[in-house]
């Protein structure tokens, strides 16, 4: 097992003797999570971590990650002469918790993005948790194109996964507002009825096989 950093607590510590506390005296700050996510899918630099955050101030920015670096969420390593930010094998276990939180709080998206930042690329993660416990023999994929931005999801044996491979391009592929995505994987919109908000290139029956419940191995 990794060994961990004893968690330095301060003055925001809840002082309770409960794993969930003191979970929270690590990651119950704010931006911490959304740093994380931005992490999980490989090392970044502080520019693009900046960049893809969007509103978060600079001096908090680095911060947090002063603070996440003592907690052993993360650390710092040279690529390429450029010093960037990755998650330590304890940081990457917040995935499934953060999984599990995106699904409870999915409902929260049908309303669309307003005025809220939205990035594309945050459907890599969010999607593989909304389809969590689907399985496919022989695997299927399907393009998701949504604001411009396109990603491969996959199901197969093991599961769902995404990437923002394009080459090769599958050949059934949704356009679709990201909303629309979102309420498709979650279960609150039928295929029929994303269909009336999107545009499917390709079969109708991969998008069956990937989004309805029959893919479930417990159905």
């Amino acid at each position: 097992m990794e060994k961990v950093n004893q968690h330095s607590r301060g003055d925001r510590s809840y002082g309770q003797f409960c794993a969930l506390a003191r979970s929270l005296d690590v990651v119950g700050d704010r931006w911490t999570l959304l740093i994380v996510r931005e992490l999980l899918p490989g090392p970044l630099r502080y520019s693009e971590l900046k960049t893809s955050l969007g509103e978060i101030a600079s001096n908090l920015l680095a911060d947090r990650l002063r603070s996440m670096e003592a907690n052993g969420l993360l650390e710092r390593r040279l690529e390429d002469t450029s010093v960037v930010y990755a998650l330590t094998q304890w940081g990457a276990g917040l995935r499934e918790p953060m999984e599990a939180l995106g699904r409870w709080g999915s409902p929260l998206l049908m309303t669309g993005p307003g005025d809220d930042l939205f990035r594309p690329r945050w459907l890599t993660l969010a999607l593989p948790a909304l389809l969590r416990g689907r399985v496919a023999s022989p695997p299927v994929e399907i393009g998701i194109e949504t604001d411009g931005f396109f990603m491969t999801l996959r199901v197969d044996e093991e599961g769902p996964s995404a990437s923002t491979r394009a080459d090769p391009k599958p050949d059934t592929v949704l356009v679709a507002p990201p909303e629309i995505v979102v309420g498709l994987a979650a279960g609150q919109l039928t295929v029929d009825q994303a269909l009336a908000a999107g545009d499917l290139q390709g079969d109708r029956s991969v998008l069956d096989r990937v989004f309805t419940d029959n893919a479930r191995p417990d159905r």
